[in-house]
């Protein structure tokens, strides 16, 4: 819990700073500023040198962008530009405290079957702590509330990119030994309804029809294929369209918080919510939108963060740190968890002590996924249609839409055709 609370933590506050914050925050007011912040001086004379140069990719990784209605404050641009500098530290400690029970960040390889390898040392409980409790104060004192204030100058943006409304959570954050009790619940809302419905593994499916797969489509990832077809006719994604009883699902904070809302099965995470909704004066349903996202995934950072000062505590030294665990001959296995971005699951077959069949439906592979068999839009896809795009040469608004998502570019790396530009949509 603690290693992958870790990773929540950067993950949420990389994304919301160092991914999305740049679609409202204007990074050249930095050259108007006249403080005496030797960081934010530093960035400013590096800004005025890269235009200068008038060199390919001046100013990159900030421009260029698409241009649209940034903030226009210069206070306020220039704050934000700050907190960009500052969470870039927050995300270098919550690198550190995994590192400490996890090995090294990224990409940890500290766990194995049945635990962990590396033993808690009070040292390394008090060096975790000393980096959480900064974190801690980072998140209430400035993520949370710059997340507020750009949904404030953003209220448009909680009536747009709704989606599918459909959620589908497989619980995180085991709290007990028979992984009952979760710190964040599973379940599954569908659009409409006042009750969450009871996860079921086995109605998920994956639909190829227009991804560049041959495999036989509607299958359980249990028993799925991953054969591709290159020229596939009418394919158009190199992801598959998984589905929950054929239906369109989303997955991330944003369905983590709101089935364990309603499930009502954490105090934490209902009062945070009901909060925020009055400080923004918005109903529930208003939080299937972009900003809606974004606030989501800032609650939630804090709600892992703190039960993680709770973990950390609790850890005894002495215990035994993995449980021994032997491969089977033959098999299948499951695991669902719920990375950051959302659910994420992993199936296997063993045979004579070999890996026979693995395949994985991560993330992105739900809120990316293209038309199933039925011509049901991916979520994604159903957050686009309708959005309003003032300049079609600085489709801002969709990026925006899209961005909430916090989609993974390696889940599904896509190679366009250069010299064609995009003039404009039609959606059916």
């Amino acid at each position: 819990n603690l290693i992958l609370g870790s990773n929540y933590i950067q993950s949420h506050i990389l994304h919301f700073y160092h991914l999305a914050a740049l679609d409202y925050v204007d990074i050249t007011a930095i050259l108007k500023y006249k403080g005496k912040d030797p960081n934010l001086n530093r960035i400013k004379a590096w800004a005025k040198e890269e235009l200068e140069s008038k060199r390919p990719g001046a100013l990159a990784p900030f421009l260029p962008r698409y241009e649209g209605d940034y903030i226009a404050d210069t206070e306020i641009n220039i704050a934000a530009i700050s907190h960009y500098l500052k969470a870039l530290e927050m995300r270098r400690k919550a690198h550190e405290m995994l590192a400490l029970f996890g090995g090294k960040m990224p990409h940890e390889m500290g766990v194995v079957p049945g635990g962990v390898t590396e033993k808690p040392t009070v040292d390394k409980i008090a060096s975790y702590l000393y980096r959480l409790k900064e974190i801690q104060e980072f998140i209430d004192n400035i993520y949370i509330p710059d997340v507020i204030a750009v949904a404030k100058a953003y209220p448009q943006y909680f009536k747009i990119g709704r989606g599918v409304e459909n959620l589908l959570a497989y619980g995180v954050f085991e709290e007990d030994s028979d992984g009952t009790k979760k710190l964040l619940s599973s379940g599954v809302y569908f659009k409409g309804r006042k009750e969450i419905t009871p996860l079921d593994e086995t109605k998920i499916a994956e639909y190829v029809k227009y991804s560049r797969y041959s495999s036989a489509s509607g299958r359980h990832p249990s028993q799925g294929e991953t054969t591709p077809q290159t020229e596939k006719e009418g394919a158009y994604s190199w992801l598959k369209a998984p589905r929950y009883e054929g239906q369109v699902m989303e997955v991330g904070p944003l369905a983590r918080m709101v089935v364990t809302h309603m499930s009502s099965k954490n105090e934490k995470v209902s009062s945070l919510i009901s909060k925020t909704l009055k400080d923004l004066n918005i109903s529930q349903s208003s939080l299937f939108s972009v900003m809606g996202r974004h606030a989501a995934r800032a609650l939630e950072c804090k709600v892992v963060a703190d039960r993680c000062a709770e973990w950390v505590n609790a850890l005894d030294p002495s215990k035994p740190v993995h449980t021994p665990y032997e491969i089977p001959a033959e098999g299948n296995g499951m695991g669902l968890t719920e990375a950051p971005r959302g659910a994420l699951g992993h199936w296997i077959v063993i045979k004579d002590r070999r890996i026979e069949n693995y395949q994985c439906v991560v993330p992105t592979t739900w809120n990316a996924s293209p038309r199933d068999d039925k011509n049901q839009p991916g979520p994604i896809e159903q957050a686009l249609i309708g959005t309003p795009i003032k300049d079609i040469n600085n489709p801002i608004e969709a990026v925006r839409v899209v961005r909430s998502f916090d989609p993974c570019i390696a889940c599904a790396v896509h190679i366009m055709e250069g010299g064609k530009e995009i003039k404009s949509f039609k959606v059916v």
